[in-house]
This record gives structure tokens, C-alpha cells and sequence, in this order.
């Protein structure tokens, strides 16, 4: 049965559950992220961005908001919908929510390389050929410097070292990772890279 990403966000408004303290995390490294851009523009990534609970829910309040043009890309139109709504309640006009296939890499283009990279709830759902390909296609999302913010479950077999790995052997740098019995993973990475030209016609992956 295919899941209901949409019901799935339920347990974000559990505040005990994984996923409400994995939100927690990943908004406090989105604010380091943020503090941490060069002055000017900063330009931010969300793929497959639910209901964009984390860039949305950490970028109101820091001081760097009106610097920032996100696009965040999301198939579930109830989800682009809810997203849609808290950036207008919020004042974000400049948070484009784009409705279709996060995995086409054609939706970054205008926006890539960026300085913020959210994938966050998408590798633990790859097969490994198709992480592999999303963690090289990292290199053309993302800017010099820039951060990558990424999850992946910790349950057997535990592949986030080797995540870790296949972004390290790609030029990005570690920075955080969120400890082993946290009931989740949250990573941090910079490229240290140059970014390669974005290729349009480049899927990155299909949901299992």
C-alpha cells in the first residue's frame, strides 16, 4: 500500500514523536546553515519538501529571512497546498512552492547551485543505486560552501556511515551528525566542491 505523505505528517504534531524531535534538529541546523551564509542572497533547496516544516518553521524568526529565495519542490498537491499557506501566513513571498516530481532535476534550474540543500525524509526511502545517483547530483545543487542537510533512518542495516562516505568521496565535508540512539539521523555536510553544471533531464529517484 502506498503511504499517504500526507497523513504521515501527523506525527510532526506529536511532540514526543521522532519525527517532531528529527524537525527540531533539523531546524536548528537550517538557523546555522543560515548564520553561516556569505552577506547577500542566500539561495535554498527543499526536495520533496512535504509540508515544508522545517525551512518554513526556522525561517520567520532568524534574522537572515529577508535574504533568502527558497524553492521547494513537493508532489502532494495537500501538501504543496499547506505549504503554500504557512509561507503566506508568514509573510515568505519569497518561498516559491513548485508542484510536481522532486526527483527531475529540471526544477532547480534558475535556483541551483544553491546555499542550502534540504533532503531531508528521502534516503531512507532509495534503493542504493538511486542514493548513489541523488548523492552525485548533490554536487550540481548545491553552491561552493554551501550546506547540504539530509536524513536517514538509523535501523538495520544502518547505511548512514556509508552515506557519510558516498558524500565525503563527493566533496562534501562533515559537519554534524546527530548521535547514533537519537531515533533518527540528521546529517550536515558542506561541499567544498565546485558545483558541476545542473543536468535537466536527470532523474534523481523513485520512492520505494
Amino acid at each position: 500500500m502506498d503511504t499517504d505523505w500526507h497523513a504521515w505528517h501527523g506525527d510532526y504534531d506529536q511532540p514526543d514523536s521522532a519525527l517532531a524531535r528529527r524537525l527540531a534538529v533539523i531546524r536548528e541546523r537550517i538557523g546555522e546553515a543560515l548564520d553561516a551564509a556569505p552577506p547577500g542572497p542566500i539561495r535554498v533547496i527543499s526536495v520533496c519538501a512535504g509540508q515544508g516544516r522545517d525551512l518554513l518553521g526556522a525561517l520567520p524568526g532568524h534574522p537572515r529571512r529577508a535574504d533568502v529565495t527558497a524553492r521547494l519542490v513537493e508532489l502532494d498537491p495537500r501538501n504543496a497546498a499547506a505549504a503554500r499557506r504557512t509561507a503566506r501566513e508568514t509573510g515568505l513571498d519569497q518561498v516559491e512552492v513548485r508542484l510536481g516530481d522532486a526527483a527531475l532535476t529540471w526544477y532547480y534550474a534558475g535556483i541551483a547551485p544553491a546555499h542550502l540543500v534540504l533532503m531531508c525524509g528521502i534516503f531512507g526511502n532509495l534503493s542504493h543505486a538511486d542514493l548513489q545517483r541523488t548523492i552525485a547530483t548533490c554536487s550540481q545543487l548545491c553552491a561552493t560552501g554551501g550546506t547540504l542537510i539530509w536524513t536517514r533512518h538509523r535501523r538495520a542495516p544502518d547505511m548512514f556511515p556509508r552515506v557519510c562516505q558516498w558524500l565525503e568521496d563527493r566533496g562534501f565535508e562533515r559537519q554534524w551528525l546527530s548521535e547514533p540512539g537519537a531515533g533518527f539521523g540528521v546529517g550536515t555536510h558542506r561541499f567544498t566542491g565546485t558545483p558541476e553544471p545542473l543536468d535537466p533531464d536527470r532523474r534523481m529517484f523513485t520512492f520505494h
